[in-house]
């Protein structure tokens, strides 16, 4: 196999270097061969069909991303830095400014590649995210307040969950809690004692995370710190650059100074030490951000980004949307904001799967019912049925995140069916930290693809169902109306919720009343 692996390395640099003058290097898929790529919001496009396009320099596409390519035959694509990707008629091209493309053959499965990929390139370090983050749900205040994040509407939110029946969790306390950004302080106006707030939910069972970002608010003092100290990241012309991103216009710490990234530790510090914080949600640090900016140590746009990853690495309890390069490390992963729709629910599952083929194997699915800014804003109607559906897709991931208050939008029939699927996940809350320790140790995925466990059988372009771990088949019903959906079960023995077995490989109609996630778990 070493022969083999040299062999086809050999082949790889040559084909780069004979286009050297347009960087392209170009690989023909084999016969039956599927290809994954590691950018998590394209998962709807995987496994490539026909045609297919991406660059990965300055942009992540809003979420995860890997250099990195995976096969259902055992091989796998790595770059050391972001490329350009076109798929077409099962010949795949990549182009970047300088270096070689590696093509590994490491067997005959996706697994095989997805393993020595991880091992090589990205291997885990033994360590996983805060376990509370898998145990119990977790709560953002988000939709429930958007940027009027306050003291008393805080604790009436975490109030509500109690006495609604939903068991506490992490808090997230999301954007506008602070003075501005970069300047971590609660806005006095509307939080008369932070600490008092914190200490109180933590009494009522929660852990509290705050959201913040490496934005800093212009014309500011803590903006003119930062210039004088020279921490902030520059435009051609030598001043702090200002970029625009969802909530206006920042500067942004260079993290490429290592003074910054002190800075930066000391205003966390600061407030788990005085308030009682418990952790941190670090949005944003998209690469798009830092295009055509100068640092202190000249990087990638991408660059950028993993070093703000980076600093979630010493807070167990953190969550992350944007990274790159960060496969196997312990930081909790969530999928991009997801509108409340049908469409983007059924994005959930691929989108997941594709992050554990990128190595990101502590993943959140976003909110329950959609986490975009205008999902529950002007509604004529809350989908009360997507909202369940939305839960129960949720329940058997390695993590769930409530933000709407379900029992505000909800009639009792459809909150009903939310309690059950939440008390479904409390019966797997063991085994899903099981699998998370397990991938901090190995690397694999926690939910993974069918072609993933069970290889060459013909599931490589199933995606609307998973498996957890390697024996919990989980089918999500994502139609609006639907009481009843097709499951496909590979080969061995599974069980159902009402005790029948299946022998499979077989193709099942399993009923799915509103209140019923279909899963199965496989008998030994």
């Amino acid at each position: 196999m070493q022969a083999k692996i040299c062999l086809i390395l050999f082949f790889v640099m040559i084909v780069g270097c004979s286009n050297q003058k347009s960087g392209i290097t170009k690989v023909e898929a084999l016969e039956n061969e599927h290809w994954w790529i590691g950018i998590v919001n394209h998962g709807h496009y995987m496994p490539l069909q026909d045609t297919y396009q991406a660059d990965l320099y300055g942009y992540l596409y809003e979420n995860q991303a890997q250099p990195l390519m995976v096969s259902s035959k055992g091989r796998y694509i790595w770059s050391s830095e972001p490329f350009r990707v076109s798929w077409d008629k099962n010949l795949i091209q990549l182009e970047k400014p300088e270096g070689e493309f590696l093509l590994y053959d490491q067997g005959e499965t996706l697994r095989e590649a997805y393993l020595a990929a991880s091992n090589r390139h990205f291997h885990p370090t033994g360590t996983m995210p805060d376990e509370r983050l898998f145990r119990k749900p977790q709560y953002n205040t988000w939709i429930e307040l958007l940027y009027d994040q306050n003291q008393n509407d805080i604790l009436k939110y975490a109030h509500a969950i109690i006495e609604n029946g939903l068991p506490p969790g992490i808090i997230m306390i999301d954007d506008n809690w602070q003075r501005s950004y970069g300047d971590w302080q609660f806005r006095s106006e509307r939080f008369d004692d932070p600490k008092a707030m914190v200490d109180e939910l933590h009494e009522l069972g929660f852990t509290v995370m705050l959201w913040v970002c490496p934005f800093v608010s212009p014309d500011t003092e803590v903006y003119r710190f930062l210039r004088d100290q020279d921490l902030l990241l520059k435009d051609e012309t030598g001043q702090p650059k200002v970029i625009h991103w969802w909530n206006g216009q920042s500067a942004l710490l260079d993290l490429t100074h290592p003074e910054a990234g002190t800075w930066f530790h000391e205003q966390l510090h600061y407030l788990m030490d005085t308030y009682g914080v418990d952790g941190f949600k670090l949005d944003a640090g998209d690469a798009e951000y830092y295009v055509d900016t100068y640092a202190y140590k000249d990087v990638t746009p991408n660059e950028h980004s993993r070093l703000f990853a980076e600093i979630g690495l010493k807070y167990p309890l953190n969550e992350y949307r944007a990274t790159w390069k960060m496969g196997g490390q312990p930081l909790a992963q969530r999928l991009r904001d997801k509108g409340h729709s049908w469409e983007d629910l059924n994005q959930l599952v691929p989108h997941i799967l594709t992050q554990g083929l990128a190595g990101y194997a502590f993943t959140c699915p976003d909110m329950i019912g959609g986490g975009l800014m205008g999902s529950f804003i002007n509604l004529d109607e809350v989908d009360q049925e997507l909202v369940v559906r939305s839960t129960q897709t949720h329940a058997l991931m390695p993590m769930m995140q409530f933000s709407v208050a379900p029992w505000r939008v909800l009639d009792d029939e459809h909150f009903q069916a939310v309690l059950k699927a939440t008390e479904l996940r409390s019966l797997f809350e063991e085994y899903i930290v099981e699998l998370a320790e397990h991938a901090a140790i190995s690397g694999e995925p926690v939910v993974r693809y069918m072609e993933y466990v069970f290889p060459n059988e013909g599931y490589a372009n199933i995606t609307d169902q998973f498996l957890l771990g390697d024996s919990v088949l989980v089918a999500p019903v994502m139609q609006a109306g639907q009481r009843s959906r097709e499951v496909v079960l590979p080969r061995g023995t599974w069980k159902n919720t009402q005790g029948d077995l299946f022998t499979g490989p077989v193709t099942i109609v399993t009923d799915a009343a509103l209140d019923e996630l279909p899963y199965f778990v496989q008998v030994p």
